[in-house]
């Protein structure tokens, strides 16, 4: 790659647990020769996300090429965050040809993309491309909203009310910025599934976009990067619930994180995580716990009531001091409720 040609840098989207880390640890290990570099946006303190693609970390994307940003939205911490640290990547002693940035869940893409226009940036890299993922079993079901029934009854009572929840109006920014969007888990969705999820998707989105199916991550690489799509200058085709605004709030979300002791019972967490999908409303669960006996971490990742986990690797030297961030709605998140459901 020419010292004067750009960067292709390709944003990863979608909502909580859609399987963005997933995709990028695919893209990682099946990246056609490009030396890749990875920035990971967190909604929380705790980096699970990041934590897991330097695991993962290959010659073609070695270990300080992954970079994490916890605790906040890049697009709202630009000047602090993101341009700092898109400048120390492509500062690299090898330079990448191709960075990867994977959005938090909450994350609007919109913003971010206006700050590939900054003076110190802007003729070094380009949005190569926007993917957005789509939990097609979610999407189908139509849990992007906190209570379809209720919206859906409302409206046909009263064309004027505005219904709307945050959870559409993040997925709908999400799609409609969207340069290919991927239908992910469709192992789970299953025929019937993914047809009604592509309807959905396709009546949110405002223009013609490509819809995929993906199972475990696995795509060809060739089909997601080196798009060329140059984002950064097409704003005006991705439409956004926030346009005009100079900025956005996450207020609609909170998150909290809860120290977590050592456990005895993995399915008696599995339960208390699915009791709080059901009678708290949470979103989205992911972290580490220790296990008793084991000397193995445990890694935890839900979404809603869909728990899955995993011994990742030892412990070694390290403290066996367990952490879980919970995600939910604002109105939603009780602190006391939360930490005493989780016996922590």
């Amino acid at each position: 790659m020419s010292d004067l040609s750009k960067i292709p840098v390709t944003v990863i989207t979608g909502f909580l647990g859609s399987g963005k880390t997933t995709l990028i640890r695919h893209l990682m290990t099946n990246a056609g020769g490009r030396r890749l570099a990875v920035l990971v946006n967190e909604f929380g303190t705790v980096g699970v996300d990041g934590d897991i693609l330097r695991s993962c970390a290959i010659p073609d994307c070695p270990e300080e090429n992954i970079v994490e940003l916890a605790n906040g939205c890049i697009c709202c911490t630009v000047a602090d965050d993101f341009i700092p640290t898109i400048e120390a990547l492509m500062a690299l002693p090898t330079r990448p040809d191709h960075i990867l940035i994977e959005t938090s869940g909450l994350a609007l893409p919109k913003p971010l993309l206006k700050a590939f226009d900054w003076p110190a940036i802007r003729s070094k890299i380009t949005v190569d491309g926007v993917i957005a993922l789509a939990d097609a079993e979610a999407v189908a079901a139509g849990t992007f909203a906190s209570d379809v029934a209720a919206v859906d009854a409302q409206r046909l009572a009263d064309d004027s009310l505005d219904h709307e929840t945050p959870l559409s109006e993040v997925f709908e920014d999400q799609i409609n910025c969207a340069d290919i969007i991927l239908m992910s888990k469709a192992d789970l969705a299953g025929p019937e599934g993914l047809s009604k999820a592509r309807e959905v998707i396709e009546a949110e989105s405002e223009r013609k976009i490509p819809i995929l199916e993906m199972t475990e991550g696995v795509i060809d690489p060739n089909v997601v990067l080196g798009l060329d799509a140059r984002a950064e200058d097409d704003l005006a085709a991705r439409p956004s619930h926030h346009d005009g605004a100079d900025d956005h709030e996450h207020d609609d979300f909170d998150t909290i994180v809860v120290p977590m002791p050592e456990i005895e019972d993995v399915d008696a967490l599995v339960q208390a995580i699915e009791s709080l999908a059901k009678e708290q409303q949470i979103l989205r669960v992911k972290g580490y716990v220790a296990v008793k006996g084991k000397p193995m971490r445990l890694l935890v990742q839900a979404v809603g009531t869909r728990v899955r986990h995993q011994f990742d690797r030892l412990w070694g030297s390290e403290v066996r001091s367990g952490a879980l961030v919970v995600i939910a709605e604002h109105d939603h998140i009780d602190h006391n409720k939360i930490r005493e459901a989780l016996g922590a």
